[in-house]
């Protein structure tokens, strides 16, 4: 049971890294333009001010330089038991995997400007999955899960994206604990 969950953890380290990316780079002053361009529907933000070009970019390079770091990793017989991937394809899975993870977040970002949630408010679950869900379905054409796969990754990402956001919160890296 240990390596399936090594392995899930392993398969979603480049949407993990993508998500994690617009907060580490909020500082660079680069594509820092929202992506709804200020745009509203019915006087609420489309996606909101936080969610950049900046977020998008560096995202999906995070992701591809963790899944090129994969390919490298099991190019060299490390990790193998671990890889339920075929990293040969490491470029288009970064690309999907970061695309995916990202245009997760729009969603659920633009979903909850519906419900009129503030920006960084808590929308349990759905801000600790909609990145896993967006990468999940963008890497299916190339990586084919089991129920059992995808509901150990949606699990394990609830909880780490918990432990991560509140040690981001303590080290005031981020300014809320979700």
């Amino acid at each position: 049971m240990l390596n399936l969950i090594l392995q899930c953890f392993y398969l979603m380290l480049p949407a993990y890294f993508a998500n994690m990316a617009p907060v580490i780079v909020k500082k660079i002053n680069f594509l820092k333009n929202p992506i709804d361009f200020g745009k509203t529907i019915n006087n609420m933000p489309v996606f909101g001010k936080n969610k950049t070009f900046r977020g998008l970019f560096f995202g999906v390079l995070f992701a591809v330089v963790i899944t090129y770091i994969q390919f490298i990793l099991n190019d060299n017989g490390i990790f193998l038991s671990l890889a339920i991937a075929d990293y040969s394809n490491w470029l288009l899975i970064g690309l999907l995997m970061g695309f995916g993870a990202i245009i997760g977040d729009l969603a659920e970002s633009f979903v909850k400007r519906r419900l009129s949630f503030k920006s960084g408010g808590s929308f349990f679950p759905f801000d600790q999955i909609d990145f896993v869900i967006g990468a999940l379905i963008f890497i299916y054409p190339l990586v084919k899960l089991s129920i059992t796969k995808i509901a150990i990754i949606i699990l394990l990402s609830i909880v780490l994206h918990i432990i991560v956001n509140h040690v981001a919160f303590y080290t005031k890296v981020r300014d809320e604990k979700w």
